[in-house]
């Protein structure tokens, strides 16, 4: 069993910061890329920022120079920073990996596959 548990969601005010906060756990061999993406009533979840196991990032046009990615090997973590927030971010979060486990069916296995977390919602309202 693998579990996503997400923090830092929260009401802000324009121009202010969050940090969103995902940690993984359960039996994990091993973490590929991880990611946060969004959504908002009425339209499709839209990828927010990215990170590769090398540290390779992708950002989605809207959050550039505004959002930070980062993650935690060690601690299976990773992190969203988030700064001058506007109204248009209001959202439910959610942190997605790409997560390969073992299991044994006569010899251990190994799969991978998308885990995605809970979700947390961010408000940006004055």
């Amino acid at each position: 069993q693998v579990h996503l548990v997400e923090s830092g969601g929260g009401l802000v005010q324009p121009g202010g910061s969050l940090r969103l906060s995902c940690a993984a756990s359960g039996s994990i061999i091993s973490i590929n890329a991880m990611g946060w993406y969004r959504q908002v009533p009425g339209k499709e979840r839209e990828l927010v920022a990215h990170i590769t196991s090398s540290a390779n990032t992708n950002y989605a046009d809207s959050v550039k120079g505004r959002f930070i990615i980062s993650r935690d090997g060690a601690k299976n973590t990773v992190v969203l920073q988030m700064n001058s927030l506007k109204p248009e971010d209001t959202a439910v979060y959610s942190c997605n990996a790409d997560i390969t486990t073992r299991y044994f069916s006569g010899t251990y296995k190994y799969k991978t596959q998308a885990y995605w977390g809970q979700g947390t919602q961010v408000t940006v309202s004055s």
